[in-house]
């Protein structure tokens, strides 16, 4: 299957470049030039993957991240922001925005299609029947859903993919960087505190109001997941 990826970006010879690479590793590919334009070629018809440029005229890129992450049918599409703005404090921004990658400007085209493919990967898993359980959380893997009694619980594909390794070793204690190899990848260069921002967006995913919270943050060490008997 070949996979469609929007470009949103208004600098027209980076466009031209991220046409020319994603064409010829066989991708479809789609453009839209400000952030309202992106939110109609969305709707529209969603993408598998969208590369999404921080600064852009009429609303924003991490406007418009949010606005996808607000609507059912595209919560889960990979999103990597692309932006010339490399401060930590921006990509913690950028990943609390709903991104599930950042790269900075000017990156190279075959970093970028790496962290393509480990997106689109992770986002179409292989088929299982298998279902994981930790009290009353339920992740049907065949289904790619999860819930929290008889509570859907709403994922985007990097906390889908964190939740059930931490579920595969429930009671396990993972390092961020342990974390950053088995959910994002060894090809994947991320930094560590990415971790902190989807574990932050898993539990607010997972915990409402009276609800225990599973995973346990473990001071200099890292996070596990604990099951009720």
């Amino acid at each position: 299957m070949r996979h469609r990826i929007l470009i949103v970006e208004d600098e027209a010879a980076l466009v031209t470049l991220l046409r020319y690479n994603l064409e010829r590793e066989g991708f479809d590919v789609s453009e839209a030039r400000d952030g309202d334009e992106a939110l109609v070629v969305i709707d529209e018809n969603p993408p598998d993957l969208i590369l999404l440029d921080w600064m852009l005229p009429m609303t924003s890129g991490i406007e418009v991240c949010r606005q996808i992450r607000r609507k059912p049918e595209t919560r889960s599409t990979p999103i990597i922001i692309l932006t010339a703005r490399g401060e930590e404090g921006d990509k913690v921004r950028g990943l609390e925005s709903g991104a599930d990658d950042y790269v900075t400007k000017p990156f190279s085209p075959a970093e970028l299609l790496a962290r393509i493919r480990a997106l689109l990967r992770r986002a179409n898993p292989a088929p299982s029947d298998e279902t994981l359980r930790c009290g009353d959380i339920r992740m049907d893997l065949a289904a790619h859903k999860v819930h929290r009694g008889d509570r859907g619980v709403h994922l985007g594909p990097t906390e889908f993919r964190l939740l059930r390794y931490l579920m595969e070793h429930q009671g396990r204690v993972f390092s961020r960087e342990q974390l950053l190899d088995a959910v994002w990848g060894r090809d994947v260069f991320v930094e560590a505190r990415t971790v902190d921002v989807h574990i932050r967006r898993l539990r607010k995913a997972l915990n409402s109001k009276g609800e225990q919270d599973m995973i346990r943050t473990v001071r200099a060490a890292g996070y596990a997941i604990e099951c009720p008997d």
